[in-house]
């Protein structure tokens, strides 16, 4: 019964949100009582190792960044590959709505932060405002109910989806420096490994797991490429396709199930040798009927929504409050990254949305109005994971990644309540 209970709990998309939420709450306390200190020196603790004369010496802040997050990318990246074979992103008609927005959602934001910031020291802070944090935006919609339907939620995750493309690719050819080639070839060559694992039938998820960590994510931590970017890559890497077929599944099936059934029973807690047999072929078949990428989806999703990604907002959203708040709120690097998580990923994704339509190139989905759009938009100004990971990339100085972290929660927050109240009364005005 607890078991069943709980799982209801983690299945529940409105549970991650919730969670991060409540997580962002405690670091904010945590970082400004009196046990301030010990909350900074926690994360300051140095964990390292030395493997064969190969070490890795990194505080714990920076192993929940470079490494847990690598899940993170590992989960986007999975996402991203099944909405491109079998979702939202699998056809151009389906794709080009939600790629425009979100090609709007990013370009609009770097402008606006741009505008504010364009002669200060932030002005590398560009790429802060433009991703969406789909699992907070996804977690906190599932709080409207039914205000929204079942296509504009999945609008929502095939736009935060081509977004968080954008992200990767920032972090991939922006925010990399001092690239050593010798390392960087070798994480090509563990890259192109598992590319043709996959061709020639590889399915062993634990092969890509040795590979991709032990070599594509350690040669990537050695190049300069920022190392999380393994978890995509590897993702891109697992096998989409199943072995046996629907029908055919539903056959074989069938026919075990029937020779289970006519085995000679057997009295006591264990069943007869042969049915064990039965048993595993069943097994087998069921793994084999479901593709790698739909199998470590499934299984990373409680990990990654209830692991690292409330690790990664307890450690990195503990703002100390230091001086004067509402000078670091008016801070040029602050305001422009409220502006444009608020206003800049609305009016990207509105006015390229309506161009895009206009011009007969792709149409809303079915039971989506566009102020249902307008709602969507705001809550993709909901840009908590993504936009702290970039701002950790970007800017160097404390001070103004602090005051980056100010601007990241409250653009947040501001999206988030003007989303969901624009939704829930959107909703109460189709009753009328």
């Amino acid at each position: 019964m607890l078991r069943k209970q709980l799982k209801q709990i983690f299945t529940k998309q409105s549970s991650v949100g919730i969670l991060l939420v409540f997580m962002v709450i405690v670091a904010l306390v945590w970082a400004n009582s009196p046990l301030a200190h010990i909350y900074h020196d926690l994360w300051k603790t140095k964990i390292s190792i030395n493997v064969g004369g190969f070490l890795v010496d990194e505080t714990l802040h920076h192993w929940i960044n470079d490494f847990l997050m690598a899940y993170f990318f590992f989960m986007v990246g999975l996402e991203i590959k099944r909405e491109f074979i079998d979702g939202q992103l699998s056809s151009f008609k389906q794709a080009i709505l939600p790629i425009s927005g979100a090609i709007g959602g990013m370009i609009f934001p770097a402008l606006i932060y741009l505008i504010f910031n364009w002669s200060s020291d932030g002005i590398n802070g560009w790429g802060i405002p433009m991703a969406t944090d789909i699992a907070f935006a996804i977690g906190l919609l599932a709080l409207v109910g039914n205000a929204i339907s079942k296509n504009a939620k999945t609008f929502l995750t095939a736009l935060a989806t081509a977004d968080d493309i954008g992200a990767i690719l920032i972090i991939a050819f922006f925010l990399s420096s001092n690239v050593d080639t010798g390392n960087l070839l070798a994480a090509v060559v563990y890259f192109v490994i598992m590319l043709v694992s996959n061709f020639i039938g590889v399915r062993n998820t634990w092969f890509y797991f040795i590979v991709g960590v032990f070599g594509l994510w350690v040669a990537l931590l050695l190049s300069g490429v920022h190392a999380t970017l393994a978890g995509v890559l590897v993702a891109f890497c697992i096998p989409g396709r199943t072995r046996i077929d629907e029908d055919k599944y539903i056959e074989r099936i069938k026919s075990r199930i029937s020779k289970f059934g006519n085995s000679n029973y057997r009295p006591g807690p264990l069943v007869a040798e042969n049915q064990v047999e039965i048993v595993q072929d069943i097994i087998s078949d069921s793994k084999a009927t479901l593709t790698p990428l739909q199998r470590l989806e499934e299984n990373i999703k409680p990990f990654v929504n209830y692991f690292v990604l409330p690790l990664f907002a307890l450690s990195n959203a503990g703002i100390t409050i230091k001086g004067d708040f509402w000078e670091s709120l008016a801070h040029p690097i602050s305001i422009g990254i409220i502006t444009a998580l608020v206003i800049g990923k609305l009016l990207g994704i509105s006015l390229i949305s309506r161009l895009i339509v206009k011009s007969k190139l792709g149409t809303l989905p079915n039971d989506v109005t566009w102020n249902d759009l307008t709602g969507l938009g705001l809550m993709a100004g909901i840009g908590f994971t993504m936009s702290i990971f970039i701002a950790e990339l970007s800017l160097e100085n404390d001070a103004l990644l602090q005051i980056a972290k100010i601007g990241i929660l409250v653009g947040s927050l501001i999206s988030a309540c003007l989303g969901i109240a624009w939704l829930t009364l959107n909703a109460k005005r189709k009753k009328l």
